[in-house]
C-alpha cells in the first residue's frame, strides 16, 4: 500500500509539472502570436499622423488566458476526461434512454414555438423584438440552411464549398420578380426552391465524375460566379447597389403589414401599432419552413433514394459495381439540397426586405458547412445545437457590454466574434472531431439496430 501511494504521489507530481510546462509553452506561443494584434494599436492624431499605441494590459489577459486554460487543461480537464470515459466503458449498456434525451426533439420543438410568447412576457412586445428577430429567426435560418447542406455533405458525402450559392438565387428570385411581377411570397416561394434546384443540377452536370478536393474546388468556383453575375449584371440586379423596397408577405393574402395597408394585422385585430408582430409571424414562418426541411430530409433519408446517398457517401465505387446509377443519384442530392436554400433565400428577402452581393459571399458557404460538420455531418439533432452554440453564442457577444469593463471601453466583443468562431471550431475538432453526435444509426439494418462506430468508418465522413 505504500508503495502504491508513492507511486501515485510521483504520478501527480509529474503531471503537474508535465501541466505546468505545457502552459508555459502556451503562453509563449499565444505572446507570439497575439503581441502585433493585440498588444500594438494604431490609431490617428489630430495631425493625421500615426501613432502606435501599447496594449500590455489586454496582452497580458489574452496570455493569462491562454496558459492558464492549458494548465488546466492537463492538469485536470484530460484525467476527468479519461476517467469518465473509462468508467462509462466499464459501467454496462442501460436498457432504455432517459426521459429528456428520448423526447428532446419534442421538447425543443415545443420551446420554439413558446420563444415569442415567452420573450414578450420577459421584455415586453418591443424589447422582445431582438430576442425573436436577431436570435431567433436568424438561428434559424442558420439551420434550415444546414439542414439542406447535411443532404449533399451529410448523406451524399458531396463536399459543397458554394452552397451559399443557391442561398443567393432564392433571394434574388423574390425579390425580382415581387417587384416586376407583382407576385406574392406563397406564390414566389416553390418558385424560388425550383429555381434554386435548377442550378443545382446545372451545377450537379460538371462535378459528375469529380470528388473530394476537386469537387470542392469546382463548387466553390460556381458560388463566386453566381456572386460575380449579381456584382456586373446592374441591369437587372442593380449591382453592388442591391435590391431595395422588397414587398413584405401577408398571411396568406388575409391580413397585411403594411402600415397603409386597409387589412393591416395590427388594424384588424385591434392592437397597437408594432413592428413585432411582423417579426414574430417571420419567426414562425421560418419555423415552419425549418421543421419542413427536417421532416422531408427524414423521410428521404428512410426511402431507397436516401440509402443510395448514404451508400455513395460510403463507397461510390461500391454503388456503381452494384448497378446504382450514381449520375441521377448526385443529381438528386445537389437539386434537393438547393431547393431548399432557394427557400431559405426567398425568406431572407423577405425578412430583409433588401438583399446585395455582399450578403452571399464565400464566408457564408464556410459557416454553413462548419455547422453541418461540428453538429455531425447526417445528424439533423447536432447540426440544431451546433447552429443554436455557434449562430446564437457569436450574437450573444453583441449584449456582453459588460466585458468593456473588463477589456477597456473600446473593446468591441462583436468585433471577435469570429475569433471566437473559430477557436470553437478548433477545440470541438479536438475533442469530437466526429462532431457533437458523432454516431449515426443506419436506415437499413438487420435484426438489431445499432449504432455505427466511429472505428468502422473514415474520419470525415459522416
Amino acid at each position: 500500500m505504500a508503495n502504491m501511494s508513492n507511486m501515485s504521489e510521483r504520478a501527480g507530481g509529474s503531471l503537474t509539472a508535465w501541466a505546468l510546462r505545457e502552459g508555459f509553452y502556451a503562453g509563449a506561443v499565444s505572446l507570439g502570436l497575439f503581441v502585433l494584434f493585440v498588444g500594438l494599436e494604431t490609431t490617428q492624431n489630430i495631425r493625421n499622423e500615426l501613432v502606435l499605441n501599447r496594449r500590455l494590459g489586454l496582452l497580458g489577459i489574452f496570455v493569462i488566458v491562454a496558459a492558464v486554460g492549458r494548465f488546466l487543461t492537463v492538469a485536470y480537464l484530460r484525467p476527468w476526461a479519461a476517467a469518465r470515459k473509462a468508467a462509462a466503458a466499464a459501467k454496462p449498456a442501460e436498457g432504455e434512454e432517459g426521459f429528456s434525451k428520448r423526447n428532446f426533439s419534442k421538447i425543443a420543438i415545443v420551446f420554439l414555438l413558446l420563444y415569442p410568447l415567452i420573450a414578450i412576457s420577459i421584455f415586453g412586445v418591443q424589447g422582445s423584438l431582438k430576442w425573436v428577430d436577431n436570435l431567433g429567426i436568424q438561428i434559424l435560418i442558420y439551420v434550415m440552411l444546414a439542414w439542406g447542406l447535411n443532404i449533399v455533405v451529410g448523406l451524399a458525402g458531396l463536399l459543397d464549398l458554394g452552397y451559399v450559392a443557391f442561398y443567393a438565387v432564392g433571394a434574388y428570385s423574390y425579390a425580382l420578380l415581387s417587384q416586376h411581377f407583382g407576385l406574392s411570397f406563397w406564390v414566389l416561394l416553390p418558385l424560388a426552391g425550383i429555381l434554386a434546384a435548377f442550378w443545382g443540377m446545372i451545377l450537379g452536370f460538371p462535378v459528375l465524375r469529380l470528388k473530394g478536393d476537386y469537387l470542392a474546388i469546382v463548387t466553390l468556383a460556381f458560388g463566386e460566379i453566381i456572386r460575380l453575375v449579381l456584382i456586373n449584371w446592374t441591369e437587372v440586379t442593380k449591382g453592388t447597389f442591391g435590391v431595395s423596397g422588397i414587398p413584405k408577405v401577408s398571411v396568406f393574402g388575409i391580413w397585411s403589414f403594411d402600415v397603409s395597408a386597409a387589412n393591416n394585422f395590427a388594424k384588424a385585430f385591434g392592437l397597437p401599432m408594432s413592428s413585432a408582430y411582423y417579426k414574430i409571424f417571420l419567426f414562425y414562418l421560418i419555423l415552419a419552413l425549418a421543421l419542413l426541411t427536417a421532416y422531408v430530409t427524414i423521410r428521404l433519408r428512410r426511402m431507397p433514394i436516401g440509402r443510395t446517398w448514404e451508400a455513395m457517401r460510403e463507397d461510390e465505387i461500391a454503388c456503381r459495381s452494384l448497378g446504382i446509377n450514381t449520375v441521377t443519384t448526385k443529381l438528386t442530392a445537389f437539386s434537393i439540397g438547393a431547393m431548399f436554400g432557394g427557400f431559405a433565400g426567398s425568406f431572407f428577402a423577405v425578412r430583409q426586405g433588401f438583399v446585395s452581393p455582399e450578403s452571399f459571399v464565400f464566408l457564408e458557404s464556410a459557416i454553413i458547412l462548419a455547422i453541418v460538420v461540428l453538429g455531425g455531418m447526417g445528424s439533423l439533432v447536432g447540426i440544431a445545437v451546433a447552429a443554436v452554440v455557434m449562430i446564437g453564442g457569436t450574437e450573444l457577444l453583441r449584449e456582453m457590454q459588460f466585458l468593456k469593463r473588463v477589456f477597456g471601453p473600446d473593446f468591441t466583443p462583436e468585433l471577435y466574434r469570429m475569433l471566437i468562431f473559430g477557436l470553437a471550431m478548433v477545440v470541438v475538432m479536438v475533442w469530437k472531431p466526429r462532431g457533437f453526435v458523432g454516431s449515426r444509426e443506419p436506415t437499413a439494418f438487420l435484426r438489431e439496430r445499432k449504432v455505427v462506430s466511429g472505428s468502422f468508418t473514415k474520419e470525415g465522413h459522416g
